[in-house]
């Protein structure tokens, strides 16, 4: 009978019951090892607080610094390659004038764009505790430090299981394909003022899918009955979070400010008086 284990949710520090083992469905193919230390996760939260004047206090502690965790996100790799055809409007607009009019010429134009893109293991948040957005901005990480599982890798780290699945997951990663063909196709149309997508018509053609689990470190606090997640790639130090406005300073500063204008304005009244 597999161990049962209590530990905090990773995500929102509420008790949860895992499982001792990954294994059967729940193992992965695939590991990237966190190559930063969680001395290195506090340095990088102490630089995002940096030079913050507004920040609540209570977020520049150092025992909130100690709440930072290492863990494993899972998430699904999906290979596929795209084919796409684009219509654009295009225009080239130009001014001039002379002694007597304002002019202004407008041309325009049709472009087209087509061509199939392959895409490797475009990664998809298999946890719904874990927010897609808060997930995918400490991206990308670097597949090539992929290594085959191995559950040595998660001493020290707590590692979460997916609760959606590789089928479920399929519309998120058609998503951001298409985002990317899109963003991939529209650079190529360059040397206009103006370029408006008319019509895309992508079609995906699927390849593989994978499941793997991916270094990160988060950090959780509340700061007046609000939960603020930061998040840390666990590879290459990419630091993501939104950050509290402390009112009271802000109304301090703002009074502050306001003195301050106020006195450079009287001061230039003053000085045109003189003049």
């Amino acid at each position: 009978m597999a161990e049962l284990r209590e530990y905090k949710c990773p995500y929102c520090d509420n008790p949860v019951v895992m499982m001792g083992q990954l294994s059967g469905t729940l193992k992965p193919d695939l590991v990237i090892p966190f190559k930063l230390d969680k001395k290195a996760a506090k340095a990088a939260l102490q630089k995002h607080y940096g030079g913050k004047k507004l920040l609540p206090k209570v977020f520049g502690d150092q025992n909130h610094i100690d709440e930072v965790k290492g863990v494993y996100v899972p998430v699904w790799l999906f290979d596929a390659d795209a084919d796409a055809k684009v219509r654009y409007k295009a225009m080239n607009i130009r001014h001039w004038s002379d002694s007597r009019y304002d002019y202004t010429e407008t041309t325009c134009y049709a472009v087209t764009r087509g061509g199939s893109l392959g895409f490797t293991q475009v990664p998809v948040d298999g946890s719904t505790k874990m927010e897609d957005k808060l997930m995918e901005s400490i991206e990308p990480f670097k597949m090539e430090g992929a290594v085959d599982f191995q559950t040595a890798y998660l001493a020290g780290y707590l590692a979460d299981k997916y609760d959606v699945d590789a089928e479920t997951s399929i519309k998120r990663a058609n998503e951001r394909i298409k985002k990317s063909t899109e963003e991939a196709f529209a650079d190529t149309v360059q040397g206009y003022t103006t370029v408006t997508a008319e019509s895309t018509n992508i079609s995906l053609r699927r390849g593989k899918v994978r499941y793997a689990l991916l270094p990160v470190w988060l950090l959780n606090t509340t700061w007046k009955g609000e939960k603020y997640t930061f998040a840390m790639n666990g590879q290459t130090g990419k630091f993501v979070g939104d950050l509290p406005m402390d009112k009271g300073k802000y109304r301090r500063w703002l009074l502050g400010f306001t003195a301050l204008f106020s006195a450079a304005i009287y001061a230039a009244a003053y000085l045109l008086w003189l003049i």
